[in-house]
């Protein structure tokens, strides 16, 4: 038969779907939904034959009906079936009764669930220094397995300036209250004029830590759970600290640490020069000498393209200086709004 039809130039189902690539069974689906919507076709009148073990209206009935009585109230359809099957009642097998249920809206979790709180995006705007710090608290390898260092780190994030730190033995809320109120009454920062963001950390939520806040009149906030972009800021500097070259594996001791972050917090804010900050160092926009800073590259910049204009195609310009800095700024369709 293959042989003659492919004499008339006509292609079988198996030669035809390896030609365009096409399961057979897909083909044979598509005829059997033709044939269904094909007017006196014998396919669109024939009757479903029922499953010989499928159980009658009735008996389905009588399922709902053991199932809803009130000493099952409580309990899911394993121990309905079991306790039945005890009493020398068998109407239908487990997953049976689920089906039934399940036709009838009725399989959910009876428990009541633990509703988890919706934790707000916070959105923090810095327009310059000392508006809102982020602090957080990282461990550093002691010389000993499983003995750590923890350092304490404060940043603006505006100028990305480390205003405090601190490297104690032990992760504590009244260490962490100490060093922000020193680096506050350090900075001068006025009551109603900082915000301070912090992760959820035990000692970031500690009430100590909240109700000196509360004095200062300082306003804090905190980071989605399981969210590291809420807190972006502090993880960038310490990924810093951690990939410098002479970062060591262990610390010989917590002089030693102590020693190690003098050093680089002093490179980092007086000398590092930072990609956010228009490749300022952050002290020089902290403490607003950023602007005198950009005027002079301007003068060297200018100085350049008047000796050879011809390898510039424009006048080259320093980098802007930064405007404002976010923790989430919003989404554009959200300002519009």
């Amino acid at each position: 038969m293959k042989a003659v039809e492919q004499t008339r130039g006509v292609l079988d189902v198996r030669d035809a779907c390896t030609a365009l690539g096409l399961p057979r069974a897909t083909w044979y689906r598509a005829q059997a939904r033709l044939l269904l919507k094909t007017p006196g076709s014998s396919e669109q009148t024939r009757p479903r034959k029922a499953s010989p073990r499928a159980l009658t209206s009735v008996e389905r009935g009588s399922v709902l009906e053991l199932v809803h009585e009130p000493r099952f109230c409580d309990l899911a359809v394993p121990q309905v079936y079991t306790q039945a099957l005890d009493e020398g009642n068998y109407l239908c097998s487990q997953r049976t009764m689920y089906r039934i249920l399940a036709s009838c809206g009725e399989v959910r979790e009876r428990r009541d669930q633990r509703q988890q709180p919706t934790y707000a995006k916070p959105e923090l705007l810095a327009t310059g220094p000392n508006q809102v710090w982020s602090w957080d608290i990282t461990k550093l390898k002691g010389p000993r397995k499983w003995n750590y260092f923890h350092l304490y780190v404060i940043l603006d994030i505006f100028s990305r300036n480390v205003v405090g730190w601190m490297i104690a033995h032990r992760e504590s809320a009244a260490l962490a209250q100490r060093l922000i109120a020193e680096t506050i009454a350090k900075e001068n920062v006025a009551p109603g004029q900082l915000t301070i963001h912090a992760d959820r950390g035990s000692s970031m939520k500690s009430k100590d830590v909240a109700f000196l806040l509360a004095d200062l009149g300082v306003t804090k906030t905190h980071s989605r759970p399981h969210v590291s972009n809420d807190n972006p800021y502090s993880e960038a500097q310490f990924k810093t600290l951690k990939y410098r070259p002479e970062f060591p594996d262990r610390f010989g001791s917590i002089e030693d640490a102590r020693s190690f972050c003098s050093r680089f917090f002093a490179w980092y804010c007086n000398e590092h020069r930072h990609s956010g900050i228009a490749m300022m160092t952050p002290a020089s926009v902290h403490h607003g000498r950023a602007q005198q800073v950009r005027e002079q590259r301007a003068l060297v910049l200018e100085a350049a393209w008047k000796r050879h204009p011809e390898r510039f195609a424009r006048q080259p310009q320093p980098q802007a200086l930064p405007s404002a800095a976010w923790i989430n700024p919003p989404t554009t369709t959200a300002i519009a709004l």
